[in-house]
């Protein structure tokens, strides 16, 4: 007795620019006997005019409802927004993420929009590996209570909530002070987020297999305001001064909490990883390089002249 397979389809809301990616995916899938299930009525209606009719290889399932629950994975069409996205349904799953790239960078995708027949083709024949990915778990508390719990896999950042304001803030490391200045803001990544939001704000890039957490501050007015990479066992925590300016915690771009003055925000290593599917064996170097489009050649030899 064969057991159906079915995927979840998470497409970009940018309909012009996926829909027709979104069809061929949808079409190769039927055709090698793989449902789809989307938890848009538009998205099926875009990628199988009959959606609603016998025979539709499309099902709309409830996004409050475990829509990734019994899939075989989740497969992305869009940028590293879109994944993230799909994260959050497939993470309680346990279900992986494969994200075809379909924006600018696309960090965490594995495959690129040219690849995109190939790429079905490797589900269909389930020639593909799993890695899991080390998540954060976030904690806010206010007056010693606990007021709100969230997640992240590539960030949370505590920042200030108006533009004209600064971020009074102090770190703690392991129940221990390390610093407190003013800022823009403070964030604390894992090593997938390390080429995200805090590279940008000037943190260094921590290969994903290392079990590390990363803090970096943001426009800080402080002589010592450098990241620090903490074991994956450390508890880190922002304080935000009772006396000063409110501020936003946002995880992963998409979860925002309000966090009054006097509020807390700690984070630890996530007991739920994020598992994402990998369909190539090759380092992260080389991912790094071509992604950012890395010289790797010396000056010399990028502008050698011809022997005259």
């Amino acid at each position: 007795m064969t057991t159906e397979r079915e995927v979840l389809l998470m497409v970009h809301p940018d309909r012009d620019a996926t829909g027709e990616a979104a069809r061929e995916v949808s079409a190769r899938f039927a055709k090698a006997g793989i449902r789809i299930r989307v938890i848009e009525d538009d998205v099926c209606a875009l990628i199988d005019p009959d959606a609603h009719g016998v025979g539709s290889t499309c099902t709309v399932v409830d996004p409050a409802d475990n829509p990734a629950g019994g899939v075989e994975l989740v497969f992305v069409l869009g940028g590293d927004g879109t994944l993230l996205r799909a994260a959050e349904l497939a993470r309680p799953a346990g279900v992986p993420v494969l994200g075809v790239n379909l924006g600018r960078v696309g960090f965490l995708a594995e495959a690129d929009s040219d690849a995109l027949a190939d790429t079905v083709q490797r589900v269909v024949d389930g020639d593909y590996q799993v890695e899991e990915r080390m998540t954060i778990d976030v904690t806010v508390s206010h007056d010693g209570e606990e007021v709100a719990r969230t997640w992240a896999l590539n960030e949370a950042s505590v920042e200030k909530s108006t533009r004209e304001r600064v971020l009074d803030a102090l770190i703690e490391v392991d129940g221990r002070p390390v610093s407190a200045f003013g800022c823009d803001g403070v964030l604390c990544a894992t090593p997938t987020g390390s080429t995200a939001y805090a590279f940008s704000a000037g943190g260094p890039i921590i290969w994903p297999d290392v079990q590390a957490l990363l803090v970096v501050p943001s426009n800080a007015h402080a002589m010592f305001s450098r990241p620090l990479v903490v074991s994956r066992d450390s508890v880190i925590t922002v304080g935000i001064d009772p006396d000063g300016s409110p501020a936003v915690l946002t995880c992963d771009g998409t979860r925002h909490i309000d966090l009054p003055p006097g509020a807390r925000v700690r984070v630890t290593c996530g007991k739920t990883p994020v598992r994402l599917v990998r369909l190539w064996d090759g380092p992260f170097t080389d991912r790094l390089v071509q992604k950012f489009s890395l010289p790797v050649k010396s000056w010399r030899e990028r502008h050698a002249r011809p022997c005259e």
